[in-house]
């Protein structure tokens, strides 16, 4: 069972974190803080302690924007030591999430919070921590991941639709694709997109209107939207083949522009991209 450590100034918020945590039965101890100062002095007694010391904490529940110190400033911090406690992110901005993967976060956790996500994230603390549930992990799912019975975030509209209507049926396309933000259900045409950015463990849909992140890796929308004209042209970004404006061979490099924006192609794409929009040019 886990020992954790929810940390938010917010005091009502602290409350409900900590309500959550403390009812799933394999959190053994919940304890909160409410500042960053009182989070390091409490970790700092668990660090001297040991990780199997009486005092010891598994995992640390992290708010970001904090007076003073923020959450990623308390988790570079921890980095420095050689077995911190493992850390879940838990905000209303979807803004932090690549510099709380690089900092090697569990989680990141979006508020407000749903019980059914915040015990997702309590599932991959406990599979890191060598203590998984025994059930078999749900498909990896968008931001935020609620589990059954809701529709996961970042399932494409329309998915699932015909399932089990027969092993000959033609699996349909979607046309859409479903990010949350904050509790807020937003349905994005895929058409809309023009590429799409790894970031961490998440991918960031670009569109004319802005960009959304989702957690879904970039190549399982590389395979999910081959057929939509979506193409690997870098291991960091995915490109809508009609949205390209222009593709540059300089130098030994090649980069394509789609908007705005200016996009490297890795040389093992190059020819095949090339080859691809001379094709679409052509007929």
């Amino acid at each position: 069972m886990l020992r954790v450590l929810a940390v938010d100034d917010e005091k009502p918020l602290l409350e409900e974190l900590l309500y959550l945590l403390r009812s799933d039965p394999r959190v053994r101890s919940a304890e909160g803080a409410s500042d960053a100062t009182g989070a390091l002095r409490r970790i700092t007694r668990a660090l001297e302690g040991g990780p199997d010391g009486p005092d010891g904490i598994d995992v640390v529940f992290l708010d970001i924007q904090m007076a003073g110190l923020t959450g990623l400033d308390i988790a570079r911090l921890l980095s420095g030591f050689a077995r911190p406690p493992l850390i879940v992110f838990v905000t209303a901005h979807e803004g932090f999430a690549v510099q709380a993967f690089d900092l090697k976060a569990v989680d990141y956790v979006l508020k407000p919070v749903r019980p059914e996500r915040l015990a997702e994230a309590v599932r991959r603390a406990r599979a890191l921590l060598g203590r998984p549930d025994g059930a078999q992990p749900a498909p990896e799912p968008a931001v935020p991941d609620p589990r059954t019975p809701a529709p996961p975030a970042g399932a494409e509209a329309g998915a699932g639709a015909g399932a089990g209507a027969g092993a000959g049926a033609v699996e349909r396309v979607p046309e859409q694709i479903a990010v949350e933000l904050g509790g807020v259900t937003r349905f994005v045409a895929i058409s809309d997109i023009a590429y799409v950015e790894a970031q961490g463990d998440y991918a960031r849909l670009h569109t004319d209107g802005g960009s959304h992140l989702v957690r879904i890796p970039l190549s399982t929308l590389e395979e999910r939207w081959a057929a939509r004209g979506f193409v690997r042209i870098h291991r960091r970004h995915l490109v809508a083949l009609g949205r390209i404006d222009e593709l540059r061979m300089e130098a030994g490099t090649t980069s394509v522009r789609v908007g705005p924006a200016e996009l490297q192609v890795s040389r093992r794409h190059a020819r095949d991209l090339r080859d691809l929009l001379m094709r679409r040019a052509t007929g």
